[in-house]
């Protein structure tokens, strides 16, 4: 795809100006694709403007390179599910969190019961509904109002700003989400979910309803490319030895069943999300977000995945190639 590329995973970015100018042209090539469609899981959705596409990368010293409309809201979906893991895994340790809730892959739909129902012992993995359920419900606080505080300050912390619900969207797919409902009362009956379904359901609904932008989803991932560190606020929100563990179950189940195709592709760890968002990390160098509403079969936004593999090997952020030492 880059015949041209001079720049591989060991070492370090490219100079600012070529990296501002693989973004512009990672735009500028994928714009005019309008493959894909809106997701038809939540009324709302469906109402987003398919023209809508940015790119956002953000480094390890914090700085930002931008292309296209970064800063338009939309709802974090799925992408939240590797931030909520890592606050459990925050909470009872990674190999506990392994134990609970699984990490296979499960080769199914983002939302499949039959991942469930013919596991052995009901688990699966944090990136699939069934799983993100688990982990929301692993959630430490003594009441609802707790947990919740919980999740959306930690989230808060990896994007460095306040982040707030959608509250239409969140209205939205609360009278309409009857399939995680089925899901949570499913893996209670499995000993799989770990609080009150309809308590469980709520947090999950709502922490996928936060509103983020394709800058936020930069400096989230450029915080797990940090060792945990925020690399815009200086705060440190995650263990470094976590950053191993999230980044782990990205690259075994992020994109969902073609979680393989995106790794063998782009090289990389990412969690894509309905809303249209894809946050893709390449450790030690940075994060990048990228919001584009049109999907794929699997759920995965189309332009985000057209880019990420670009940039990967425009910019030698592949974990798999490497240079002979000279």
């Amino acid at each position: 795809m880059c015949p041209d590329a001079q720049f591989v995973s060991t070492g370090r970015l490219p100079e600012s100006g070529e990296v501002q100018h693989a973004l512009d042209d990672a735009h500028e090539r994928f714009a005019t694709n309008h493959d894909g469609h809106n997701s038809t899981v939540y009324p709302a959705l469906t109402h987003a403007d398919p023209s809508r596409f940015g790119l956002c990368l953000v480094d390890v010293t914090g700085h930002a390179y931008t292309a296209g409309e970064v800063d338009v809201p939309f709802t974090i979906m799925s992408v939240a599910k590797p931030f909520v893991f890592a606050l459990v895994c925050q909470q009872v340790g990674p190999d506990r969190a392994g134990e609970l809730i699984g990490v296979d892959a499960t080769g199914r739909r983002f939302d499949s019961l039959a991942a469930v129902e013919l596991s052995p012992d009901g688990r699966t993995n944090p990136m699939v509904n069934a799983g993100a359920l688990a982990t929301t419900s692993l959630i430490p606080g003594a009441t609802v109002a707790d947990k919740w505080e919980t999740i959306v300050d930690g989230l808060s912390a990896f994007a460095g700003r306040p982040l707030t619900i959608d509250r239409s969207t969140y209205e939205s797919a609360s009278a309409s989400n009857f399939r995680n409902r089925a899901l949570a009362w499913t893996l209670r009956g499995r000993d799989r979910l770990y609080g009150a379904p309809d308590e469980v359901l709520d947090l999950y609904t709502r922490q996928s309803c936060l509103a983020v932008t394709a800058r936020d989803l930069a400096i989230m991932g450029a915080t797990l490319a940090d060792g945990g560190v925020n690399p815009v606020t200086g705060q440190r929100v995650l263990d470094q030895a976590l950053c191993h563990h999230v980044l782990a179950v990205m690259i075994i189940a992020g994109l969902y069943e073609s979680s393989g195709d995106w790794f063998y592709r782009v090289g990389l760890p990412g969690k894509s999300g309905i809303g249209g968002g894809i946050v893709t990390v390449s450790p030690g160098k940075a994060g990048l977000g990228s919001y584009s509403p049109p999907l794929d079969a699997a759920g995965n936004s189309v332009r985000g995945q057209l880019s990420a593999r670009y940039l990967s090997q425009r910019l030698g952020l592949d974990l798999l190639t490497s240079a002979p030492a000279r």
